[in-house]
């Protein structure tokens, strides 16, 4: 009877424990406010990896990270959903990122013994040998040799090793920061913010579009009629600009001194640090950020 009990209780219990804390809608709407929070992830993983990794793969593994994300939060637990959806996020990411390295281990076998033996002829000869000494000294031929180099050059060759030996919530845990840490970077955040709306207009857009809309060079050089060289250009300016005026208000021994300060140019970028200043305001920067130091995109689930 009280084995039967207990059993009956277990059922009960992860019964329980299967019911989402959130309704359908509720999801729902978290997964829709937090889609952004999927794009900032991969554009971090993406600055860190080849860039013959395409971006849809890895939006693809997020985007599902983060229904199953709002599928198993339960608030009651008192961890703020977007941390709790960034752990999930990063770790579908790296799983995405391992399951694209396709080459075997074979593979990656003969790519070592070949570098080896390259290395140990270079050494001997005094020089670098050729394909035909190499596939003799491995005892294979040079189609063999050309066919393993094609294998590695197409397999996804990323830096995994730290991700071997480590689990995914290692390495995606980032330790809390405290209220003055917290502080300062909800500020950084909220003159980033302005330093951006402060730019020029056709800077400012070039910015948004980009690096906040994702759109590719193409299209928005086609929107202001100019050539993709020339958003580049664009990108690089704005690029310059923000880290000067970032700088001049945050950092003002990082900020660049003009050799000369009534020149055009030190002209502007004075008028662009001063239209910063009086464009924030510390309740404005902090109204950039909830009290997590999330974006506006964020701070419902907060």
């Amino acid at each position: 009877m009280t084995s039967t009990m207990t059993t009956a209780a277990d059922c009960q219990a992860d019964t329980a424990t299967a019911v989402p804390a959130l309704s359908v809608a509720e999801q729902e709407e978290y997964i829709r406010t937090h889609m952004p929070l999927v794009g900032h992830l991969v554009r971090d993983m993406l600055s860190r990896i080849p860039n013959h990794i395409h971006r849809d793969d890895l939006t693809s593994a997020g985007l599902h990270a983060l229904v199953t994300a709002a599928r198993g939060w339960d608030p009651t637990r008192g961890i703020p959903f977007p941390r709790f959806a960034t752990t999930r996020i990063r770790g579908a990411i790296l799983d995405e990122l391992r399951s694209l390295d396709w080459a075997t281990r074979s593979v990656r076998t003969k790519a070592r013994a070949t570098d080896t033996t390259r290395q140990n002829l270079t050494t001997t000869l005094g020089r670098t040998p050729t394909a035909e000494e190499l596939a003799q000294a491995l005892g294979t031929t040079t189609n063999d040799l050309h066919q393993t180099d094609n294998d590695v050059q197409r397999a996804t060759v990323l830096s995994l090793q730290g991700f071997t030996s480590s689990s995914a919530d290692d390495l995606v845990t980032e330790p809390t920061p405290g209220p003055e840490d917290m502080l300062l970077r909800r500020e950084q955040i909220g003159y980033l913010h302005h330093a951006i709306g402060s730019l020029p207009e056709r800077l400012q857009y070039v910015i948004t579009e980009y690096f906040l809309k994702e759109r590719p060079m193409a299209e928005i050089a086609a929107d202001l009629g100019v050539t993709e060289s020339r958003i580049s250009q664009l990108r690089a300016e704005a690029l310059s600009l923000l880290k000067d005026g970032l700088n001049t208000h945050l950092d003002p021994h990082l900020a660049p001194v003009p050799e000369n300060p009534e020149s055009i140019t030190a002209r502007r970028r004075a008028t662009y640090y001063a239209t910063i200043a009086g464009n924030t305001t510390m309740q404005s920067r902090l109204s950039m950020t909830n009290a997590y130091g999330h974006t506006p995109f964020a701070q419902g689930a907060a």
